[in-house]
């Protein structure tokens, strides 16, 4: 059996090191165990290498790669070839360990096998090798077998090598005790490798289950949220690779890694993470008296007490002597209309809407200066405080108090992720999530950022943020808006300093609006659109 001079050493030497800083630096996983098994060839000169990987129920070795230089075989790795062979069972069919299969022994000991010639090793059952060599007239002799573990003792592959040839002569030869241990060090770095992207690919999903678990946690509270917490990422990402494309104008420069989308993407999911501190009454109010339940009721039994109250009065009047029954009955049916018809104001006003007229806000006061007899038999104002406030709501259903808690939804947003520790490929994510109410003007909250002071990421979170809302078909408050009216309102933003004009341009030359538009409105909301008439755009 040969052995190695120094010269051969020291190349292993550098072998090993030039594969430890690939190992570190890539993270296609494929590559690397191609180039793990490549290495491995070259340094032990074998014809043939075979790398497996676990299941994911532990109970069987999968070919992941196939090399063979004699039969110009290639399958797995960067080959595109899928892999035909079939996997060895760690497990027999009565649950014992397979011991008869080298590569499974190997994984179950966690130690190498080195054979001379397999047709002589009657210690493991090779019968399946001896029919490979019958179909394809080939002669498999030494065998290598590395075991690869991670630090917990957990089977992460098994690296096989066949028939090593002697440098000289191309005999083949048996793998040495120095082929051995080097194979053993790489597998060694190749484990610790695999655990590592394992660990980070664990973590990272890890993270993303907390994301959704936190958008589930607001759907929950809020199902009308919880679509928004879907849409306003999934818009954010189609006007990003919108920007990502354009090579003109003063966004050309904008470029993003696969690294920069997902770190937008999560700042998308998160952007509206705060909501789940907002009390749920006021996230899902929907009428201007709602807050565990709508008010109105208790409105209209009042009214029935009055229009009650009317009629006692006109029947007590008609008691008296010489009572004029039919003007007594005219008068009670005047009285009772007059308290429908403020019944029914009342019910409108309820609702809320684009802007409350002062006179209609005046009316509702009046109405609130009636007096009636309460449970406890003392008359009272027929509005408190709280509901004459929440009646006279110009815009909406939310009083300035209420508006204030949601408003705060992003300053709650901003501290719940700026007190995380996020990596440095993930720094960004706060910036972007809790600056999507800002203004290009800097007439936005929480911080009151000027266009030049946000990231172009949390730019595009904005419009993205105000679209959605717009169009929006799910909201208790209000109906979807049609496409033509959503676009206006949001060209008008892009020309009183309330979104970027650049990336409003953007969104509507590439018609990012209609992608996202036939994709997720109701197709009653999309009209037709002429975009030569939408603020502050030119075709």
């Amino acid at each position: 059996m040969q052995e190695l001079n120094q010269t051969q050493i020291a190349e292993r030497l550098h072998q090993l090191t030039e594969l430890s800083v690939q190992l570190g630096s890539s993270h296609d996983t494929d590559l690397l165990l191609e180039r793990i098994l490549m290495v491995a060839k070259g340094m032990t000169q074998a014809d043939g290498g075979t790398l497996y990987r676990p299941s994911d129920d532990q109970r069987q070795l999968n070919f992941h790669i196939l090399i063979n230089d004699t039969l110009k075989a290639h399958q797995g790795g960067s080959s595109g070839e899928p892999v035909t062979a079939g996997s060895v069972p760690l497990y027999n069919a009565d649950g014992e360990k397979n011991l008869s299969a080298v590569a499974a022994y190997a994984a179950h000991f966690g130690l190498s096998v080195n054979i001379e010639d397999v047709y002589q090793a009657h210690e493991f059952n090779f019968s399946g090798m001896v029919k490979f060599d019958q179909l394809r007239n080939y002669h498999s002799k030494s065998f290598l077998t590395v075991p690869m573990s991670d630090h917990e003792g957990e089977l992460v592959g098994v690296l096989q090598l066949i028939n090593a040839k002697d440098p000289v002569t191309g005999e083949i030869r048996a793998f040495s005790r120095t082929d051995q241990r080097f194979i053993e060090a790489l597998a060694a770095q190749a484990a610790v490798t695999l655990t590592h992207q394992r660990l980070i690919a664990q973590l990272e999903e890890l993270l993303e289950s907390l994301v959704n678990l936190i958008n589930i946690g607001i759907d929950e509270k809020s199902p009308y949220t919880g679509r928004h917490c879907q849409f306003v990422p999934e818009l954010t990402m189609m006007l990003a690779e919108a920007v990502h494309n354009v090579d003109s104008g003063p966004l050309a420069d904008f470029r993003m890694t696969d690294g920069d989308r997902k770190e937008l993407w999560l700042a998308g999911l998160l952007h509206d993470c705060g909501k789940i501190t907002t009390p749920v009454h006021v996230v899902d109010k929907a009428t201007k008296l709602e807050t565990i339940f709508d008010r109105i009721a208790l409105i209209d039994t009042r009214f029935e007490v009055l229009l009650r109250d009317a009629e006692i009065a006109a029947l007590k009047r008609k008691l008296a002597p010489g009572a004029d029954f039919a003007a007594i009955d005219a008068e009670l049916a005047q009285q009772q209309a007059s308290l429908r018809e403020e019944r029914d104001f009342i019910r409108v006003a309820n609702i809320g809407g684009e802007g409350m007229q002062p006179e209609s806000q005046e009316r509702v006061r009046q109405i609130g200066r009636h007096r009636w007899i309460g449970p406890d038999g003392a008359g009272q104002d027929f509005f408190d405080a709280d509901e004459l406030l929440n009646l006279t709501i110009r815009f909406g259903t939310l009083t300035e108090s209420e508006r204030q808690q949601i408003n705060n939804h992003i300053s709650m947003t901003i501290r719940m992720l700026e007190a995380l520790p996020w990596p440095k490929h993930l720094k960004n994510v706060p910036e972007y999530a809790g600056g999507h109410h800002e203004r290009m003007d800097g007439k936005g909250y929480p911080r009151g950022l000027t266009k030049e002071q946000m990231s172009v990421q949390a730019r595009m979170m904005a419009i993205a943020d105000i679209f959605e809302a717009l169009t929006a078909k799910d909201r208790p408050y209000k109906k979807g808006k049609m496409l033509s009216e959503s676009l206006r309102i949001l060209g008008n933003f892009s020309l009183n300093g309330h979104i970027d004009p650049d990336l409003f341009d953007i969104f509507i030359r590439n018609k990012i609006y209609l992608e996202f538009a036939r994709k997720n409105m109701d197709e009653k909301q999309i009209d037709a659109i002429d975009e030569s008439l939408i603020p502050g755009y030119k075709p």
